[in-house]
C-alpha cells in the first residue's frame, strides 16, 4: 500500500508541472500565423485589439515596476537552460523552479509546484495581465487541471509574452500568440 502511495505521489508531482512537446520555439521573433483569430489592430481608434474579446481593452500595466523588472530580469538569466524535472538552477530547471528562483531573488516565497502556485495572488482578467504577473497553464490534453507556470515578461495590446521552463525546448520566450499555448492557457494571476 505504501509502495502505490509512493507512485501515485510521484507521478502527480512529474505531472505537475510536465509541458508539451508541442512548443518547441520562441516566438519573439518570429509571427505565428496559426492562431485561429488573431487580434486585428484597429488603426483608426485607441489602438486595442477589436476581434480578441480578451484583448479588447488596453493593458493597465506599471511599466516602471522595478521589482517586476528585477524579476523578470533574473528569470531571463535562465534562457537557454535545459529542463528539468525539480531542478532549480543553471544545470536545469522545470516551469515552477524558474519562477520560485525570479521571485525569490527578491525575497518573495512561492509554493514549489505550479499548481500550488496558482492558489497565490490574485486573479486577474487577461486584459489586466503586466509585466511580472503569472500565467498558468493546462497541457494534458482535455484534462484542464494546471501544470504549467510562466512569468510574463512583455505586453502590448496585441501581445503578451512570458518566459517558462518546457521539457521539450527548456527555457525559452513564447507569446499567447502560438496557438498551443493560446488554447492551453487556464488564468493569470497577481503576485506583486
Amino acid at each position: 500500500m505504501r509502495k502505490i502511495i509512493f507512485i501515485l505521489g510521484l507521478t502527480l508531482c512529474f505531472y505537475s508541472c510536465k509541458s508539451s512537446r508541442n512548443s518547441q520555439q520562441s516566438s519573439r521573433n518570429t509571427p505565428i500565423s496559426t492562431r485561429p483569430s488573431k487580434p486585428i489592430i484597429d488603426n483608426n481608434s485607441n489602438g486595442n485589439s477589436i476581434n480578441n474579446p480578451n484583448l479588447d481593452a488596453p493593458h493597465h500595466r506599471n511599466e516602471n515596476n522595478p521589482l517586476a523588472e528585477n524579476i523578470i530580469d533574473y528569470a531571463m538569466k535562465f534562457e537557454g537552460v535545459r529542463y528539468k524535472y525539480g531542478g532549480i538552477d543553471r544545470k536545469g530547471i522545470d516551469c515552477s523552479g524558474l519562477v520560485n528562483c525570479a521571485f525569490s531573488s527578491e525575497g518573495i516565497q512561492l509554493p514549489r509546484s505550479s499548481s500550488q502556485i496558482a492558489l497565490s495572488g490574485d486573479w486577474i482578467d487577461l486584459k489586466q495581465v503586466q509585466k511580472g504577473d503569472l500565467l498558468f497553464f493546462a497541457t494534458n490534453g482535455k484534462n484542464r487541471n494546471i501544470n504549467h507556470v510562466a512569468l510574463v515578461t512583455h505586453v502590448n495590446e496585441s501581445q503578451v509574452e512570458f518566459i517558462h521552463s518546457t521539457t521539450s525546448a527548456g527555457v525559452i520566450v513564447s507569446s499567447l500568440e502560438e496557438r498551443y499555448w493560446y488554447f492551453a492557457f487556464v488564468q493569470a494571476r497577481r503576485i506583486l
